[in-house]
């Protein structure tokens, strides 16, 4: 019956505040809305500037191929490696591809040869202080150079190629939504359900109301369960609008038991309350809270593999990793949502998230202090 009040204020305290059901509904539609077409780690429109130093109709037909691709942007054709260097420098262009002057005449001779006298070297220079965009700019003119090569000389790569084939599991069209999505759930429960929680105590201690329920027989278990209780409903209600817009914008929906995405949700959302309460709980003012919350927030989601793999890290941050309930739920969920998997197949992640779930609601027990 004590609980039944206790939730009863919570709900009430909630809805009192006109800006926080606002949050709850506006914030997961405005992430799901725009987060996935502009969080795309696919290299588009790459500028590329082009110096032909060999100008003959078999350079051109290069440079017309290179500006066809749906990858790069023509950005200018120089005359000189130095003028396009400069395009370079000024971030201007991203990639420049440097024809040699012979090129025309390399070419007929490794054609009359059958490749045995190799064909011309293409310099291709990538701009590499954005690492990703200057390598796999590289590698897409790579795609474009070579096979163009083959067949001016009158190679046939087709076998050869045929040799080697890839299949796509899971993700037959390669579209990097279905992997974002997921993504975006663990972000979105992380965040309302780790800051609301963490500014809930320290902002009654502001207000003063905490001294109304010290004096009160209320247990310490009954008042934080009360506290954990809504947030993960909350969590619920955002996971549910995520799978809907997820349906109606993307027409991308779980491969796996959605109940199974639920349940991890309530596990998560259950971990970041009882970890905002905690932070509340040490806390003495809003500032202090937010600060602690943001912190631990960006440091989870960057170790988690929300983004990058975290195989790619090095070891002493793969310890790191192995206490972090974000890396077991993003795991967790793209293992549900895009592989189908079942409960067998994330039974530790399932593990290890309801065991944090259980250590980290009995910390934020034990740290809270009626006697504040």
């Amino acid at each position: 019956m004590t609980l039944k009040y206790l939730l009863q204020k919570e709900w009430l305290q909630l809805f009192r505040n006109s800006f926080l059901p606002k949050l709850i509904l506006v914030y997961p539609l405005v992430v799901m809305c725009v987060i996935p077409w502009v969080m795309n780690m696919e290299v588009k429109n790459i500028r590329v500037d082009m110096v032909d130093l060999d100008r003959s109709p078999m350079s051109q037909r290069l440079v017309q191929r290179i500006i066809a691709s749906n990858y790069f942007v023509f950005n200018a054709q120089r005359d000189s490696y130095a003028g396009a260097m400069s395009d370079i420098e000024s971030g201007e262009a991203d990639v420049v591809v440097t024809i040699p002057a012979n090129y025309s005449r390399e070419l007929t001779q490794s054609q009359a040869s059958k490749g045995v006298i190799p064909p011309p070297q293409i310099l291709v220079s990538a701009n590499a202080a954005n690492a990703t965009k200057g390598s796999i700019g590289g590698a897409y003119l790579s795609q474009i150079i070579l096979p163009h090569l083959a067949d001016a000389i009158g190679l046939d790569l087709t076998k050869q190629q045929m040799q080697v084939q890839v299949l796509n599991l899971y993700n037959k069209t390669l579209d990097y939504k279905v992997f974002m999505i997921p993504a975006l759930m663990a972000m979105l429960l992380m965040m309302l359900c780790g800051f609301l929680p963490a500014l809930n105590i320290v902002s009654e201690k502001e207000s003063g109301t905490i001294e109304q329920i010290n004096v009160t027989p209320v247990s310490r278990g009954a008042f934080i369960l009360a506290k954990i209780i809504p947030y993960f409903v909350i969590g619920l209600v955002v996971v549910s609008m995520c799978f809907l817009l997820s349906w109606g914008i993307y027409g991308i929906t779980s491969q796996g038991s959605y109940l199974l995405v639920y349940f991890l949700a309530i596990l998560l959302a259950i971990i970041f309350s009882a970890l905002g309460l905690v932070i509340s709980n040490y806390s003495d003012t809003l500032q202090q809270a937010i600060f602690v919350m943001w912190f631990a927030i960006i440091c989870l989601m960057l170790l988690s593999g929300m983004y990058t793999p975290t195989t790619s890290m090095p070891d002493w941050a793969q310890y790191i990793v192995a206490i972090n309930p974000m890396h077991y739920f993003i795991d967790g969920i793209r293992t549900v949502f895009v592989r189908g998997g079942t409960l067998e197949s994330i039974s530790t992640e399932a593990s290890v998230l309801a065991t944090m779930a259980i250590v980290l609601s009995l910390v934020a027990v034990w740290s809270y202090r009626k006697n504040h």
